[in-house]
Order: C-alpha cells, then structure tokens, then sequence
C-alpha cells in the first residue's frame, strides 16, 4: 500500500528544517540578495542544524544517521522556502561529501570525511555543469585521460558553488569507461579558478567557473575507483533541485493566495475574482503534482531501485512547473509584484535557473 506520511522523524526534521526557514533563511533573504553576500551569522547557525555532519559515520566524526532522499527531500522543500541561495551555500558540502559516503573509497572517506564534522562550517563542492549551450548531462566535455598511474582532466565547469575557498572540489568528467568524478585539490596545477558569475538568480551564494588545463591527478583521486556507477547520484542530483523548485514554488504560492486575500478591488478580495481563484487553484495542483513526483523518485532511490526515469521527469516537470508558478505569482500581485517590495520577483529570478541546476544539490 502506498503510504504519504512521514514518519515522526521525518515530521520533527521537516518541522525544525520549517522553523529555521522562517526564523533565519526568509528574514536575510532580501539582503542578502541585494549585497550578493550570505551572512555569516546566517551559515553558522545552519552548520549547527547537522544537514553536513548528520549522514557523516560516527567513527569519522559525525553523528551517523541513516542517509534518507526522501527524508532529504523534505528537508530541501522547506529550507527552500526560506530561501533558495542561503539554501544552496549552507549545503554545498554535501555535493562532496555525500558522493564520497555513496561512492568512495573507504580510504577515501577516511581522508576527507572528518575535515566536514567539526564545529565550523567547511566548505566542499562540486563541479558538474558546463558552459555550453548543448550541455548534457550524459555527455559531459570534461574529459579524463588515463596517463601514467592517474588521470588529466581538461575542460570547464560554471556554476560551482563556493569554489573559491573549497577544501576539495569534485570534479565530474567523462572518462574511457564512463562517468566518473574526481576529488581535486585547490591549488593543483593547470586548476584555475574564474571570476564570481554574475546570475539573474541565487545572487547571494557564490558561484565560479573552473578551467582544467592537463590537471594531473592521482588514481587515488577517482571517488570509488574504476567501474563505479555514478548514476545513482547523477540521480540524486535531478531530486533535490525538484525539491528545491517545490519550496520556492511553494514560497510564491502562499505570498500570492494571502495578497490576494487582503487586496481589495471594487469592494472585494481579488481572490474572489474568477481569473484569480483559478489561477491560484492551478498553481496548488501544481506543486502538489511536484511534489509527489519528488517523493516517487525519492522512494525508488532509498529502495534501491532504478530510478533514472523518474529522476529525469521530476526534474524536468518540476523545473517549468516552479517557473510558472512564481510567475504567476508576480500576475497575481499586478505592478507590486514587478517591485522589490515583494519577494515574489526574487523567486521568479531564482526559479528561472532550475533548468540549469544541474549538480547544484543532492538529497
């Protein structure tokens, strides 16, 4: 039988993830937008929720939960209410270091694992994205050649997060036998990191270009060694972006159906209108459609099931839907939702990019 209900450690995760969404993400959200600038104060206090350390092995530093992509489904939906930039820096190390819990090496762990367990916010990431008009995902450009014992990566990567001041950064690229990623360095020869983008969206968290000119790595540096199937997180990256566009969707649609309830126009609420009722009516099957699609994908990757197929619709239905949905929210505000006053023209801005979020997340 189908079961929809969290359990009560899903419940008392989703609540708490709920609670900082409105106590600390959504109040520094606009500023932070503005100074392009994440708040310090604002990414302490989330490395102290656990979202890095939770899944990280005991033995290694952490606390040792189970990891969940449903559990982290949710928790993604809720932080992305608050906001979605503040969302993605707080989680950046999770683009490393849960590759390295799913895939690698147990040598690998062991290196890597306790530096993200302290009581300090340390920054890890990941590099999936391409700058091509024909980026896809199951044909990457970035190219790893075997030479001498390791591999030499070439090619370019946009839209990696924090990857400027990153520990390690892991780097996606299409090698002889298939995808495969590698953990870099800062500093390796021939790695440069560019200039910040500057993005329509998610303005306050960090994002960099990275070109890889012949960077030597050792055989040691490939998560999981030969032959591992990276897919599994390929996957895991398509879920979380969903979950991501159902909060800011979410976000967008509670802000439109209450200003439409106080906003007043020839002596009624304009939710009464018949063209406002529907479209709010529209955008709540909506992300209810999102999310259910979210939580299936989730469900057959904790089951070990192939889950390719949904990963990939969910992404795709989520990734349009989440931009309809915050533009029908600027509709249903009129001129005020075009003006900063309101949120609801950031979450337009940020929902515009989920079709590009490719590796930006990962449950």
């Amino acid at each position: 039988m189908v079961n929809f209900k969290p359990t009560d450690e899903q419940e008392l995760i989703r609540e708490s993830m709920a609670g900082f969404a409105r106590e600390v993400l959504r109040p520094a959200a606009r500023e932070a937008d503005e100074k392009n600038a994440v708040p310090e104060t604002v990414v302490q206090r989330g490395w102290e929720l656990g979202l890095v350390q939770s899944p990280i092995p005991e033995a290694l530093g952490g606390y040792g939960d189970a990891r969940s992509a449903v559990t982290s489904a949710l928790l993604l939906e809720e932080l992305a209410y608050g906001d979605l930039a503040l969302t993605l820096h707080l989680l950046a190390p999770r683009l490393l270091t849960i590759p390295l819990l799913v895939a690698g090496t147990e040598e690998q762990r062991r290196r890597w694992l306790p530096r993200f367990a302290g009581a300090a916010f340390t920054v890890g990431t990941a590099a999936f994205v391409e700058p091509r008009w024909d980026f896809d995902a199951t044909a990457l450009a970035t190219r790893a050649e075997r030479q001498r014992g390791g591999y030499v990566l070439t090619g370019g990567k946009c839209l990696v997060p924090l990857a400027a001041r990153a520990e390690a950064i892991l780097v996606y690229a299409a090698a002889p036998d298939g995808l495969a990623a590698f953990v870099v360095e800062p500093g390796t020869p021939g790695l440069t990191v560019g200039e910040r983008e500057r993005n329509m969206g998610i303005k306050a968290l960090d994002t960099f270009t990275l070109t890889l000119e012949g960077v030597r790595v050792p055989a040691a540096a490939r998560l999981g060694g030969e032959g591992v199937n990276l897919q599994p997180l390929v996957d895991a990256s398509r879920i979380a972006v969903a979950a991501l566009a159902v909060g800011v969707a979410r976000a967008a649609f509670d802000y439109a159906r209450d200003y439409a309830k106080e906003r007043r126009a020839f002596g009624v609420a304009i939710a009464q209108k018949q063209a406002v009722a529907f479209k709010l009516a529209d955008m709540a099957i909506e992300i209810d459609s999102m999310r259910l699609l979210t939580w299936e994908a989730a469900w057959k990757l904790d089951s070990g099931q192939p889950a390719t197929r949904e990963a990939v619709l969910v992404k795709q239905y989520a990734s349009q839907s989440a931009l309809n949905i915050t533009d029908n929210a600027v509709q249903v505000l009129g001129g005020h939702g075009y003006i900063r006053e309101h949120p609801v023209e950031l979450w337009l801005r940020n929902a515009r990019g989920f079709a590009t979020f490719d590796g930006l997340a990962i449950v």
